[in-house]
C-alpha cells in the first residue's frame, strides 16, 4: 500500500477535506465542511490499518506506548504537500486511525475570516490569551494565525509545546522553537517549566490539559510572558468557570484572583455553514478582561453577569457575545437563518431579537 500516494488522493478529490477516518471493514471515510462521508476506495482490512499505523508511527517511544495498549497523537508529513495530525488507537481489537488534515501554509487572521481584534491580542506584552471551542471548530488554526501574525510583525522568542506539531512555523521576524510532547519532552507540564528558562517573549500551549498545566500557565503570565492555549469551553464565562473548577475549592478563590490579574482575552469560537460561497467561517465571541471583568471573575455570583458586560462593550472595547455575531453573519448574508438559530446561546431570545431590529 502507497500510503503516501493514498493520502496525497484522497485530499485531492476532496476540496475543504478536514479529517480523514481509516476503518476496519468500511472504505476510508472522509470529513468535509462538517458532514463525514464515506470514499469509494474499498473496504479497510485489519492488515491495512496495521501497514498505514506502522509507517506514521516512526518514534521508538510511541511505538512501545502503542504496543502497551495506549492511544498515540503523532504528526506525519508528506514532503512538499502537508502535514497531518494523527490519532492511533484500537477498539474491539482493531487497529483505527483518524488524520487531522492541515494545510500547507498558515492562513491569516484576515483570510480566516476572524475579527480584527485578534492582531491586537497577538502583540499583548503579558497575560494569558485563551481560544476556546469544541473539537474541530479551528481552534488550531485561529492560534497559528495569531502567532503568525506575531512572528511577523516583531523580533520575538516564540516557543510552542504541542502533541503533536501541526502548523510549521518559519522564523520571519520572530525566532520559533517549536516543541512536540512525546517526541522532544515527555509531558506538556516539563516542557512549560523549561520554556520558562529559555527566555521566552510568546509560549504556546497546545492545550490546558490539568490543574498543574493551568497553574505553570498562569505563573507563566505572572512572570510577563504572552500565553495562548486553548480550551473545550464554548464560551467565556464557561472557560472561566472550568478553570476554577480544576482547583479544589480550597484553593479556588486565590486562583480567581490570580486568573483576574493575568487573563487578558478569551476567544471563543464556532465554525458554521456559509450560503454565500461554498465552506465555512468561524462566529466569534470575544472577551477583553477590562477592570470590571476582573471583578466579576473574582467575585463568584458575579461571574454569570460576564455576557452582559460583552455585549454592552462592542464599541468601547471591541468585544461581541456569540449571538451579536451571528446576527451580524445572518444580516450579512453568509449564513442561514436556521445555522444562526443552531448556534445561538438562545435560540428564542435570539429569534425575537431579529424581530426588533
Amino acid at each position: 500500500m502507497n500510503i503516501n500516494g493514498l493520502l496525497q488522493d484522497i485530499v485531492t478529490r476532496n476540496p475543504g477535506i478536514s479529517d480523514i477516518h481509516f476503518k476496519v471493514g468500511r472504505s476510508p471515510m472522509v470529513r468535509v465542511a462538517g458532514a463525514l462521508s464515506e470514499t469509494n476506495y474499498g473496504k479497510l482490512a485489519e492488515d491495512h490499518t496495521k501497514a498505514i499505523a506502522k509507517v506514521i508511527i516512526t518514534s521508538d517511544h510511541l511505538a512501545e506506548q502503542f504496543a502497551k495498549g495506549h492511544a498515540v497523537d503523532v504528526s506525519y508529513v508528506i514532503p512538499d504537500f502537508c502535514r497531518f495530525r494523527v490519532n492511533i488507537f484500537r477498539q474491539k481489537g482493531t487497529v483505527e486511525l483518524i488524520l487531522r488534515y492541515i494545510p500547507p501554509g498558515i492562513p491569516s487572521i484576515d483570510e480566516l475570516n476572524l475579527p480584527p481584534i485578534l492582531k491586537e491580542l497577538s502583540l499583548y506584552e503579558r497575560g494569558l490569551v485563551l481560544v476556546t471551542g469544541s473539537a474541530g471548530c479551528g481552534k488550531s488554526t485561529t492560534l497559528a494565525a495569531m502567532i503568525q501574525h506575531a512572528n511577523e510583525m516583531e523580533p520575538l522568542h516564540i516557543i510552542t509545546i504541542e502533541d503533536p506539531i501541526e502548523f510549521e512555523y518559519p522564523d520571519i521576524k520572530s525566532a520559533v522553537n517549536q516543541i512536540e510532547v512525546g517526541t522532544d519532552v515527555q509531558s506538556f507540564l516539563k516542557a512549560l517549566r523549561s520554556s520558562l528558562r529559555e527566555d521566552p517573549d510568546i509560549i504556546l500551549i497546545g492545550e490546558m490539559r490539568d490543574e498543574e498545566t493551568i497553574e505553570t500557565a498562569i505563573k507563566a503570565a505572572e512572570t510577563g510572558h504572552l500565553v495562548f492555549s486553548t480550551l473545550h469551553t464554548t464560551d467565556a464565562t464557561k472557560t472561566v468557570n472550568r478553570i476554577i473548577d480544576t482547583f479544589a475549592p480550597h484553593q479556588q478563590q486565590q486562583v480567581r484572583y490570580q486568573l483576574a490579574s493575568n487573563l487578558k482575552a478569551v476567544v471563543s469560537q464556532r465554525l458554521l455553514p456559509r450560503i454565500d460561497q461554498p465552506g465555512r467561517l468561524p462566529a466569534v465571541e470575544i472577551l477583553i478582561v477590562t477592570n470590571i471583568v476582573q471583578a466579576y471573575i473574582i467575585e463568584a455570583d458575579k461571574t454569570a453577569f460576564i455576557p452582559d458586560v460583552i455585549a454592552k462593550s462592542r464599541i468601547q472595547y471591541s468585544m461581541q457575545t456569540m449571538d451579536q455575531h451571528l446576527t451580524e453573519l445572518y444580516h450579512g448574508g453568509k449564513i442561514a437563518l436556521e445555522v444562526a438559530l443552531a448556534a445561538a446561546s438562545n435560540p428564542s431570545d435570539f429569534q425575537r431579537a431579529l424581530q426588533f431590529e
